[in-house]
């Protein structure tokens, strides 16, 4: 009886001993990662500051105030890029987690749980490759920008740095580019469209994959209904607009 309960005691304190190895093991690796973060970060801003390269976006001649853009495709990006832009500090742990979630079941960095503020200081400061310390860097950046910059800043910078496929690198180069016209003349599907190439720019660009755009822009739609943005009748009129008919009214406006 002794024997068992100096065994169950042993085992107990061997499973203690590695639990604390694997949470000192863990805090190690993440304060690894984050001083290879900050200092990623810090060489981006050292070699140029976030305010200069905001002014450099500001400067454009492609940039498109948000005054300008159709509240439809605001309301569009919000719903399937970051729902909850409006309340976050620049960070969302809800999405962070769910991300986590997705990438432990697939076995790979399948999905970052990026803000719209996160996505910005991706485009401003850093390159797209996936690693932890970038994403790291990318998080520091983000709650530097929501502490200097308000949300409709923030959201206006996005679509001017965001990248929607062939070759078009901003919401008025995108506009112009795929429908003949500026980013306040858009109409609702045509703001779905442009809204869901973010996802995926060279799966979802219009002028090559009219299909997969049709199809991104129908998910759009129905998460604006889910989040009660729009109604399904709404919706569905929508859709009734179909892109070849949009390309069809492009080509009747040029002659």
């Amino acid at each position: 009886m002794q024997k068992k309960k100096k065994k169950k005691h042993y085992v107990r304190k061997m499973f203690l001993g590695l639990l604390i190895l694997f949470f000192a093991a863990y805090l190690g690796i993440g304060a690894f990662f984050c001083m290879k973060g900050y200092g990623m970060y810090w060489k981006a801003v050292h070699e140029k500051s976030l305010a200069e390269r905001v002014e450099e976006v500001r400067n454009s001649e492609d940039f498109t105030a948000y005054s300008e853009l159709p509240q439809f495709y605001i309301d569009a990006i919000l719903a399937v890029e970051d729902r909850r832009f409006k309340w976050h500090f620049g960070i969302d742990p809800i999405a962070i987690c769910r991300a986590l979630w997705t990438d432990l079941k697939a076995g790979s960095f399948v999905e970052g749980g990026s803000t719209i503020t996160q996505q910005l200081a991706k485009n401003l400061l850093f390159t797209q490759e996936k690693k932890v310390e970038r994403k790291i860097a990318e998080m520091i950046a983000a709650l530097k920008l929501e502490q200097k910059y308000t949300k409709q800043e923030i959201f206006e910078l996005y679509v001017n740095t965001a990248y929607f496929g062939s070759g078009h690198y901003g919401i008025r180069q995108a506009s112009v580019g795929y429908f003949g016209k500026e980013p306040s003349q858009l109409t609702e599907y045509e703001a779905a469209i442009l809204a869901g190439v973010l996802n995926a720019p060279s799966a979802y660009s219009p002028d090559t994959h009219m299909d997969l755009a049709q199809q991104r822009a129908a998910q759009v739609l129905n998460k604006m209904v889910k989040y009660g943005i729009i109604t399904r009748e709404a919706a569905d009129i929508i859709k009734a607009l179909t892109i070849e008919q949009m390309f069809d009214n492009m080509v009747l406006q040029q002659y």
